[in-house]
Parts: structure tokens; sequence; C-alpha cells
């Protein structure tokens, strides 16, 4: 059954937002902001929204449905995080996407925002917490996604060049750290 409770939502809410990391993402969508001229935030934002909670509610029948388990989702994810924080890290250009007019989906609402680490959060949590507080706590990291993505060329210029630079790069080791994290935990369960 729905039991709203605060608690539970400030819970799932802070292991949400550490796992999306949108602060931490700023130097990437500066990045992305400069590659592609600009970014829909709204669209992002609500393509995001819907990955996490499809993703909550049909994400381990559907992965089931295509014959691919959980481990292997988060492995395939881990790589994709790597590469973005190569790029980061030695400012190498590893993503191209020509075609696209913006990176609002590929690759900001998916993987960044709602990527293998926050489908395999979602659907540990399922098992921990009520879904009604935990779709609660995915709008409202989604508020804070949209205001941090409309608000980038803000703080890009507070932080200015150096400081974006160093930023970029400090991060680009995180989530490289956070990569290789999520590679390590589900790499065992492929062999099981």
């Amino acid at each position: 059954m729905m039991e709203l409770d605060i608690r539970e939502i400030i819970t799932v809410g802070m292991v949400l937002f550490a796992v999306i990391d949108i602060v931490g993402s700023i130097p990437i969508i500066v990045d992305l902001r400069a590659k592609h001229g600009h970014i829909e935030s709204e669209k992002a934002a609500i393509v995001a929204a819907v990955i996490m909670i499809v993703f909550l509610f049909a994400g381990e029948e559907l992965l089931k449905l295509i014959g691919i388990d959980v481990n292997s989702f988060a492995v395939a994810g881990s790589f994709v995080l790597f590469f973005l924080a190569l790029e980061m890290i030695l400012g190498i250009r590893i993503y191209r996407d020509e075609e696209a007019s913006s990176a609002s989906i590929v690759p900001l609402a998916f993987p960044l925002i709602a990527g293998a680490g926050t489908m395999t959060t979602l659907l540990s949590l399922r098992s921990q917490y009520y879904t009604i507080n935990i779709v609660i706590a995915i709008i409202l990291n989604i508020i804070l996604v949209y205001i941090v993505l409309k608000s980038s060329s803000k703080i890009e210029k507070m932080l200015g060049e150096n400081g974006l630079g160093v930023i970029r790069k400090t991060f680009g080791v995180v989530l490289l750290a956070i990569a290789v994290k999520l590679f390590a935990a589900n790499v065992k369960g492929l062999f099981v």
C-alpha cells in the first residue's frame, strides 16, 4: 500500500541527490551547452523524470523482457560514465552527435541524470521504501535538476573559465571513481 512519510522522502531524496549528482555535473552541462549551443532544460528534466518513474515501476520487468539483468545494465552504465569522466579529465571529445541541435535527451536526461546508477538505485530503493515516497523524492530532485540546468550559464559566469576547469577535472575524477565503483559492485554479478 501507500504511506506518505516525510522521513522516507528526505532519505530517498538525499540518496537520489547523491547518485544524480547534478551539482557535480555542472561542468558537463556547461560543456554540452558549449558544444550544442543550448540545452532545453524543461525537456531534459521532464524526460529524466519520465525515465526514472517508468523505470521505478517497470524497470526490472523491462530488463528481464529484453534479456538484460540489472548487473549488466549497471556495468554498461559504468562504461558511459567512464567515458564522460575521461572527456572531463583529459579535455578530449569522445561523445559526438553532430546532427543533434541540443543535448537535452542524450547524454543529459539519459545517462547523466537518469543513468544506470540512478536506475539501479531506484530498483534497490523500491524494495525498502513506499513507492509514493520515492516518486515524490524523484520529483523534488527533478525540480532541483531543472533549476541547475536553467542557471548553468549564470553558474558558469560566476565560476569563470579557470574555476570551471578546476571543477571539471575534479568532478571528472569523482565521476571516474563512481564509474569504477559501479563497475566493481556489479561485475561480479555477471559471472554468477
